[in-house]
């Protein structure tokens, strides 16, 4: 197949084009290379594709859209994994115009491109954070999601509605795939476990937002990049015998699904950062702080519609995975 993968330089889009690759996919990767943080490790994450086999590398930032439709009509592509986004909830609150282009204007120009070029499946990054303010546990995709608390999770759960649209009207097949803390080699530099290996590393305090009370369901990036694939190759339909009289944000009459991708094993923020600390060899020092605007203090997945759909659930334990992003950032940044 023909995959366009938008943020291919990004964290869950090299995962995701290398999985891709190495089954035989063509992958035309896009990304704009923004300098949200330092370019050099989206630079280098680019590297370990662009020498394999059937990559193509496009720079382009999914808002531009006149250069999306000229790419998308170019190309001809089957599928396509949406994964650019302004990511990060308190950067939102700093920068909410970012937000606005890339991810409902950017988002507006793949749905448009697939629309127009008979594109079979559509797979998009939702994200956890449109769980909001709920607190019954664990989240289900059944859950209305009605009262976010960012506005990166507001332009998330505005994308699984454009989707939907789209799903109606032009029968197109999308599914939204709810992310869940994911971490791993190659993350992010904003992302707590980058942040805390590297204070940890170099003598500095960590900041413990809420006190250390926080609870999150860590997923581990190769379980994320094989459920993505796996949903990409199962297009959304409409469910079996849909009923709009008893019918729920997880149903639809339109070839539309939603997914939650997580660990299913919500952990303590203190445990997780035990197991960077063992992993590390030494104690962090630790700041605690109160809780951040537009923080949640506590996510957990409920993956059985994902389970059912795909037969894949996430599992690889977090102390494997910590260790496995300390090696990794040894090497790129110690070594």
């Amino acid at each position: 197949m023909k995959v366009l993968v938008t943020g291919a330089a990004g964290f869950i889009g090299m995962h995701v084009s290398q999985l891709l690759l190495a089954r035989g996919d063509q992958v035309v990767g896009l990304d704009n290379l923004n300098a949200y943080y330092d370019p050099a490790l989206k630079h280098d994450r680019l590297a370990r594709l662009s020498p394999k086999p059937g990559f193509d590398f496009v720079k382009l930032d999914v808002a531009d859209r006149a250069g999306m439709a000229a790419l998308f009509a170019v190309n001809k592509f089957d599928r396509v994994v949406h994964l650019a986004a302004q990511a990060g909830v308190r950067y939102s609150i700093e920068n909410p115009h970012a937000y606005i282009d890339s991810n409902l204007v950017g988002f507006t120009n793949v749905l448009e491109g697939c629309r127009h070029h008979g594109v079979e499946h559509l797979a998009y990054a939702s994200s956890s954070s449109v769980y909001g303010g709920n607190t019954l546990m664990p989240f289900s995709e059944r859950h209305n999601v009605d009262h976010p608390v960012s506005l990166y999770a507001a332009t998330k759960k505005a994308n699984e509605l454009m989707a939907h649209t789209y799903s109606h009207l032009y029968r197109l097949p999308t599914t939204g795939l709810r992310f869940f803390t994911v971490y791993g080699p190659w993350g992010r530099p904003d992302m707590a476990l980058f942040l805390f290996t590297k204070a940890i590393l170099e003598g500095r305090p960590i900041d413990v937002f809420n006190h250390g009370e926080m609870v999150r369901d860590f997923t581990y990036i190769d379980d994320i990049a094989e459920g993505v694939v796996k949903v990409l190759d199962s297009a959304a339909t409409p469910l079996d015998g849909y009923n709009s009289q008893r019918s729920n944000p997880a149903h639809s009459n339109a070839p539309y699904r939603i997914f939650n991708i997580g660990n299913q094993a919500p952990m303590q923020l203190m445990d997780f950062i035990v197991a960077i600390e063992k992993s590390v060899g030494r104690p962090a020092l630790k700041n605690f702080m109160p809780m951040q605007n537009g923080d949640v203090p506590a996510t957990h997945a409920d993956v059985e519609l994902l389970a059912d759909w795909t037969n894949f659930r996430p599992a690889t334990p977090v102390p494997e995975g910590v260790a496995n992003f300390v090696s990794w950032y040894r090497d790129y940044f110690v070594a």
